[in-house]
């Protein structure tokens, strides 16, 4: 009876701001769909209890106190309203799995948040969150904290207790530094501390060896801890992107496993050799840095599907690029190109070719054998003539060849128009 009245209570609430019609109830929905995300209003009972509440994008200033009586809640969601503050009496609720509180307007946590000792997953992206409270290091079963897009200037030391911590993302604070203690979460597969202010990182970092995904972009870093080459199980994404990296550490060519790389908008001037050790890499990327050339070992990466070398200072490639027969994106503009080596016609796979703002004076006669080819820009080149075998690519959608110097416009380019192709000359 208390659950029922708490509900009415709640529904109430919910016709005051217009999320529900009058005389409209909350919708009774299965405990997937809640666990889904799927239902914005709803609530699933199990054993005659309330287990579960979605009040999604209601435009709820504040929740009522009588929440508190729903004890045997273990999800609540309250994702996208106008909360200011969360109630003191959400700590009452002592069974509580998953509390969803993204895209808020709070300012802070209650330190009541220290009761909810069975806790699993905490998310409160998209708000206003200076500090956190010190009772954040009593969940010691959370596995899932989401602080992403927030003003936090520091973390709190206790949550180095929070060793079941699976996944920490922080990205986009204003976080200077990390608490040493944070070097203790070894079961971390999840770290994600881009957009922040960080100059630093520890050597302790080479503890949490069980990380998939590393996401450090976006900070102040000049150099990297050499113990990054410890993450071997770094399977899915590093990413290093806008930081003032001049070089890579030797310890990287331990990354064997690492499938995405993201190392733009650095200062990088050279590439190492042992990148080519990296054989798991699928995608890597690699614009706005200095770089001059690319190693011969770069053709060693013949998983590689994606490779992004735009705004660089390259005036030649490797022969050896012929060797990446899965790649499918190649993209080299605002480079110093002034010829491509022939074996750029061994990418069998290949489907995007850009090649704009370069300074190239003629294509290789390789590239007629791309047959999947679908967009082919050379924007911005020296071209004079286009060579036949563009006409005969059998894909090709988009070719872009403004901003040339070209003499005549061959004939065969009709035929490509009037095949469906789209052509800008």
């Amino acid at each position: 009876m208390i659950e029922v009245s708490t509900l009415k209570q709640i529904e109430r609430l919910l016709r005051k701001h217009a999320a529900l019609h009058e005389r409209e109830t909350i919708p009774l929905v299965s405990k997937d769909r809640i666990a889904l995300r799927e239902a914005i209003i709803g609530f699933c009972v199990e054993n005659d209890a309330v287990t579960a509440l979605s009040m999604r994008y209601c435009a709820l200033p504040a929740l009522p106190e009588s929440l508190s009586q729903l004890t045997h809640l273990q999800h609540l969601d309250v994702i996208g309203n106008q909360l200011t503050v969360l109630p003191e009496s959400l700590g009452n609720l002592l069974q509580l799995r998953r509390l969803y509180a993204d895209d808020n307007r709070l300012t802070t946590l209650p330190e009541s948040l220290g009761n909810l000792t069975r806790l699993e997953e905490l998310h409160a992206d998209g708000n206003q969150l200076a500090t956190l409270p010190e009772s954040i290091g009593k969940l010691t079963n959370l596995k899932t904290l989401s602080l992403y897009n927030n003003t936090l200037v520091a973390l709190p030391t206790r949550l180095g207790q929070l060793t079941h911590l699976e996944e920490i993302s922080v990205g986009r604070n204003q976080l200077v530094s990390l608490p040493a203690s944070l070097w203790q979460l070894t079961n971390l597969q999840f770290f994600n501390i881009g957009e922040n202010r960080l100059s630093a990182l520890s050597e302790e970092i080479g503890n949490l060896t069980r990380l998939h995904t590393l996401d450090i972009g976006h900070n102040e870093l000049t150099s990297l801890p050499e113990a990054l080459g410890k993450l071997k199980n770094l399977t899915f994404f590093l990413y290093l992107s806008n930081n003032h990296l001049t070089s890579l550490l030797s310890s990287f060519e331990h990354l064997t496993q690492l499938t995405y790389l993201n190392i733009t908008d650095n200062e990088l001037t050279t590439l190492p050799e042992y990148i080519g050790n990296l054989t798991s890499l699928r995608e890597l990327r690699l614009y706005n840095n200095q770089l001059a050339a690319l190693p011969e070992s770069l053709g060693n990466l013949t998983l590689l599907q994606e490779l992004h070398v735009m705004q660089n200072r390259l005036m030649t490639l490797p022969f050896s690029l012929g060797n990446l027969t899965l790649l499918q994106e190649l993209h080299l503009s605002n480079n110093r190109l002034v010829a491509l080596p022939e074996s750029l016609g061994q990418l069998a796979h290949l489907t995007h070719l850009d090649l704009r703002n370069n300074r190239l004076m003629g294509l290789p006669e390789s590239l007629g054998n791309l047959a999947r080819l679908r967009y082919l820009d050379v924007r911005g080149n020296r071209l004079v003539s286009l060579p036949k075998f563009i006409g005969d690519l059998p894909q090709l959608e988009k070719l872009d060849v403004r901003w040339n110097k070209l003499s005549s416009r061959p004939v065969w380019l009709q035929r490509l128009e009037q095949r469906g192709c789209t052509v800008y000359i």
